[in-house]
Protein backbone atom coordinates (compact mmCIF):
# COMPACT_ATOMS: atom_id res chain seq x y z
CA UNK A 1 0.00 0.00 0.00
CA UNK A 2 0.85 3.63 -0.55
CA UNK A 3 1.05 6.47 2.12
CA UNK A 4 -1.89 9.22 1.34
CA UNK A 5 -1.15 12.59 1.81
CA UNK A 6 -3.51 13.61 4.30
CA UNK A 7 -5.70 17.36 3.56
CA UNK A 8 -4.52 18.93 6.13
CA UNK A 9 -0.47 18.35 6.29
CA UNK A 10 0.93 19.05 9.88
CA UNK A 11 3.93 18.97 12.11
CA UNK A 12 3.25 17.23 15.53
CA UNK A 13 5.11 17.32 18.23
CA UNK A 14 5.14 13.69 19.82
CA UNK A 15 6.17 10.74 18.14
CA UNK A 16 4.51 7.60 19.48
CA UNK A 17 7.28 5.57 19.85
CA UNK A 18 8.50 8.17 22.02
CA UNK A 19 8.90 6.72 25.57
CA UNK A 20 7.10 8.72 28.56
CA UNK A 21 4.63 9.38 30.80
CA UNK A 22 1.75 11.72 29.36
CA UNK A 23 -1.54 12.96 29.56
CA UNK A 24 -3.82 12.62 26.74
CA UNK A 25 -7.01 15.20 27.34
CA UNK A 26 -10.15 13.58 25.62
CA UNK A 27 -11.50 15.65 23.28
CA UNK A 28 -15.09 13.98 24.15
CA UNK A 29 -15.07 16.28 27.61
CA UNK A 30 -14.18 19.57 26.26
CA UNK A 31 -16.91 22.29 25.46
CA UNK A 32 -17.67 21.65 21.81
CA UNK A 33 -18.75 25.53 21.71
CA UNK A 34 -15.05 26.56 22.36
CA UNK A 35 -12.76 23.35 21.26
CA UNK A 36 -10.13 25.60 19.38
CA UNK A 37 -10.01 27.35 23.16
CA UNK A 38 -10.37 24.50 24.97
CA UNK A 39 -7.40 22.56 22.88
CA UNK A 40 -4.61 25.69 22.82
CA UNK A 41 -5.04 25.62 26.32
CA UNK A 42 -4.44 22.08 27.16
CA UNK A 43 -1.44 22.43 24.36
CA UNK A 44 0.49 25.41 25.46
CA UNK A 45 0.38 23.68 28.91
CA UNK A 46 2.80 20.97 27.44
CA UNK A 47 0.00 18.61 26.18
CA UNK A 48 1.49 16.67 23.32
CA UNK A 49 -1.22 13.89 22.60
CA UNK A 50 -5.04 14.45 21.68
CA UNK A 51 -7.36 11.94 22.68
CA UNK A 52 -10.04 11.68 20.22
CA UNK A 53 -13.10 9.08 20.96
CA UNK A 54 -14.79 8.39 17.90
CA UNK A 55 -18.73 6.35 18.42
CA UNK A 56 -20.82 5.00 15.66
CA UNK A 57 -24.05 4.48 17.46
CA UNK A 58 -23.63 0.37 17.18
CA UNK A 59 -20.64 -0.64 18.47
CA UNK A 60 -21.07 1.46 20.91
CA UNK A 61 -24.62 3.05 22.37
CA UNK A 62 -23.73 6.56 21.47
CA UNK A 63 -22.59 9.21 18.83
CA UNK A 64 -19.73 11.67 19.34
CA UNK A 65 -17.84 13.84 16.44
CA UNK A 66 -16.84 13.01 13.33
CA UNK A 67 -14.60 14.01 10.20
CA UNK A 68 -15.22 17.33 9.52
CA UNK A 69 -14.95 18.74 13.48
CA UNK A 70 -11.24 16.75 13.61
CA UNK A 71 -10.53 18.33 9.98
CA UNK A 72 -11.48 21.61 11.07
CA UNK A 73 -9.96 21.16 14.31
CA UNK A 74 -6.16 19.89 12.71
CA UNK A 75 -5.75 23.23 10.95
CA UNK A 76 -5.91 24.60 14.67
CA UNK A 77 -3.25 22.32 16.53
CA UNK A 78 -0.07 20.38 16.42
CA UNK A 79 -0.28 18.00 19.04
CA UNK A 80 -0.83 14.33 18.15
CA UNK A 81 -4.00 13.01 17.05
CA UNK A 82 -4.92 10.19 18.94
CA UNK A 83 -8.39 8.54 17.40
CA UNK A 84 -10.11 6.13 19.10
CA UNK A 85 -12.29 4.25 16.72
CA UNK A 86 -15.55 2.61 18.86
CA UNK A 87 -16.77 1.80 15.14
CA UNK A 88 -18.04 -1.37 13.92
CA UNK A 89 -16.18 -1.20 10.45
CA UNK A 90 -12.65 0.09 11.78
CA UNK A 91 -11.27 -0.60 7.69
CA UNK A 92 -13.73 0.55 6.28
CA UNK A 93 -13.54 4.17 7.60
CA UNK A 94 -10.04 4.64 8.43
CA UNK A 95 -8.70 6.52 5.51
CA UNK A 96 -11.44 9.34 6.30
CA UNK A 97 -9.71 9.84 9.50
CA UNK A 98 -6.26 9.75 8.45
CA UNK A 99 -7.64 12.44 5.35
CA UNK A 100 -8.64 14.26 8.47
CA UNK A 101 -5.45 14.49 9.99
CA UNK A 102 -5.30 11.75 12.63
CA UNK A 103 -1.84 10.80 12.98
CA UNK A 104 -2.21 7.50 14.86
CA UNK A 105 -5.79 5.22 14.79
CA UNK A 106 -6.73 2.50 17.45
CA UNK A 107 -9.01 0.25 16.85
CA UNK A 108 -11.18 -2.41 18.87
CA UNK A 109 -9.76 -6.26 18.69
CA UNK A 110 -14.20 -7.28 19.31
CA UNK A 111 -14.89 -5.46 16.28
CA UNK A 112 -12.93 -8.05 13.21
CA UNK A 113 -12.20 -11.09 12.87
CA UNK A 114 -8.47 -10.07 11.00
CA UNK A 115 -6.92 -7.59 13.17
CA UNK A 116 -3.88 -8.20 10.78
CA UNK A 117 -5.56 -6.82 8.06
CA UNK A 118 -6.83 -4.09 9.92
CA UNK A 119 -3.58 -3.26 11.43
CA UNK A 120 -1.56 -3.65 7.91
CA UNK A 121 -4.48 -1.34 6.41
CA UNK A 122 -4.02 1.55 8.61
CA UNK A 123 -0.52 1.12 8.40
CA UNK A 124 -0.63 1.78 4.88
CA UNK A 125 -2.05 4.60 5.22
CA UNK A 126 0.64 6.16 6.76
CA UNK A 127 -1.02 6.12 10.41
CA UNK A 128 0.46 4.93 13.39
CA UNK A 129 -1.91 1.70 14.91
CA UNK A 130 -2.83 0.92 18.28
CA UNK A 131 -5.56 -1.86 19.15
CA UNK A 132 -7.82 -1.65 22.29
CA UNK A 133 -9.27 -4.42 24.51
CA UNK A 134 -12.94 -3.82 26.97
CA UNK A 135 -12.73 -4.33 30.31
CA UNK A 136 -13.25 -8.33 29.77
CA UNK A 137 -11.28 -8.99 26.79
CA UNK A 138 -8.43 -10.92 28.12
CA UNK A 139 -4.61 -10.10 26.66
CA UNK A 140 -4.92 -13.04 24.09
CA UNK A 141 -7.04 -12.41 22.14
CA UNK A 142 -4.48 -9.69 20.48
CA UNK A 143 -1.55 -12.15 20.83
CA UNK A 144 -1.27 -12.46 17.11
CA UNK A 145 -1.17 -9.14 16.52
CA UNK A 146 0.72 -7.58 19.77
CA UNK A 147 4.08 -7.18 18.37
CA UNK A 148 3.16 -5.73 15.22
CA UNK A 149 0.83 -2.49 16.85
CA UNK A 150 2.73 0.96 17.70
CA UNK A 151 -0.08 1.28 21.37
CA UNK A 152 -2.12 -1.06 23.35
CA UNK A 153 -5.21 0.81 25.00
CA UNK A 154 -7.15 -0.92 27.72
CA UNK A 155 -10.40 0.50 28.60
CA UNK A 156 -10.76 1.14 32.48
CA UNK A 157 -14.69 1.42 31.76
CA UNK A 158 -17.19 0.68 28.99
CA UNK A 159 -16.55 2.21 25.84
CA UNK A 160 -19.52 4.83 24.81
CA UNK A 161 -19.69 7.34 27.57
CA UNK A 162 -17.76 9.69 29.00
CA UNK A 163 -17.36 10.32 33.37
CA UNK A 164 -17.81 6.29 34.46
CA UNK A 165 -16.23 5.13 37.36
CA UNK A 166 -12.64 3.47 36.86
CA UNK A 167 -12.63 -0.91 36.65
CA UNK A 168 -10.00 -1.59 38.99
CA UNK A 169 -10.14 -5.28 37.84
CA UNK A 170 -8.25 -3.99 34.54
CA UNK A 171 -5.20 -3.19 36.33
CA UNK A 172 -3.74 -6.91 36.47
CA UNK A 173 -3.94 -6.85 32.45
CA UNK A 174 -2.14 -3.51 32.63
CA UNK A 175 0.74 -5.40 34.38
CA UNK A 176 0.43 -7.74 31.63
CA UNK A 177 0.58 -5.99 28.93
CA UNK A 178 3.33 -4.30 29.60
CA UNK A 179 5.55 -7.36 30.64
CA UNK A 180 4.49 -8.19 27.00
CA UNK A 181 5.24 -4.51 25.28
CA UNK A 182 8.94 -3.26 24.00
CA UNK A 183 9.75 -0.11 24.97
CA UNK A 184 9.01 1.77 21.87
CA UNK A 185 5.08 0.62 22.27
CA UNK A 186 2.72 2.48 24.46
CA UNK A 187 0.43 1.50 26.93
CA UNK A 188 -2.47 3.49 27.54
CA UNK A 189 -5.52 3.18 29.74
CA UNK A 190 -9.29 5.35 29.14
CA UNK A 191 -11.63 5.26 31.76
CA UNK A 192 -11.88 7.05 34.88
CA UNK A 193 -8.92 8.30 34.82
CA UNK A 194 -8.40 11.04 37.67
CA UNK A 195 -6.07 11.76 40.26
CA UNK A 196 -7.20 8.91 42.76
CA UNK A 197 -6.69 6.41 40.04
CA UNK A 198 -3.99 7.65 37.62
CA UNK A 199 -1.35 6.03 40.85
CA UNK A 200 -2.46 2.63 40.60
CA UNK A 201 -3.16 2.66 36.90
CA UNK A 202 0.88 4.47 36.19
CA UNK A 203 2.00 1.80 38.75
CA UNK A 204 0.50 -1.17 37.04
CA UNK A 205 2.47 0.18 33.84
CA UNK A 206 0.42 2.36 31.59
CA UNK A 207 2.30 5.62 30.22
CA UNK A 208 -0.46 7.05 28.01
CA UNK A 209 -3.48 8.14 30.37
CA UNK A 210 -6.61 9.54 28.35
CA UNK A 211 -8.21 12.00 31.01
CA UNK A 212 -11.81 13.77 29.90
CA UNK A 213 -13.65 15.04 32.63
CA UNK A 214 -10.80 15.21 34.89
CA UNK A 215 -9.15 17.47 32.71
CA UNK A 216 -11.70 19.54 30.89
CA UNK A 217 -14.29 19.80 33.22
CA UNK A 218 -12.26 21.32 35.89
CA UNK A 219 -11.89 25.13 36.58
CA UNK A 220 -8.55 25.24 35.06
CA UNK A 221 -8.07 22.30 32.65
CA UNK A 222 -4.45 22.98 32.19
CA UNK A 223 -3.34 22.82 35.76
CA UNK A 224 -5.62 19.79 36.12
CA UNK A 225 -3.35 17.98 33.64
CA UNK A 226 0.04 19.10 34.80
CA UNK A 227 -1.16 17.23 38.40
CA UNK A 228 -2.31 13.90 36.78
CA UNK A 229 1.03 14.50 35.15
CA UNK A 230 3.07 14.70 38.16
CA UNK A 231 0.73 11.85 40.07
CA UNK A 232 1.39 9.35 37.16
CA UNK A 233 5.25 10.24 37.23
CA UNK A 234 5.55 9.62 41.03
CA UNK A 235 4.17 6.52 40.85
CA UNK A 236 5.27 5.32 38.23
CA UNK A 237 9.13 5.87 39.63
CA UNK A 238 7.72 5.30 43.09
Amino acid sequence: MTTIETDSPHMTSFAIDTPGIRIAPSLLSADFSRLESDVSAVERAGAEVLHIDVMDGHFVPNISLGVPVIASLRKRSKLLFDAHLMISEPKRYAEAFVRAGCDHITFHIETTDEPGAVVDHIRGLGATVGICLNPTTPVSSIESIIETVDLVLVMSVWPGFGGQKFIADVLPKVAELRARLKREQRLEIDGGIDPTTIGAAAQAGADLFVAGTAVFRQSDPPAAMLELLALARSAANA
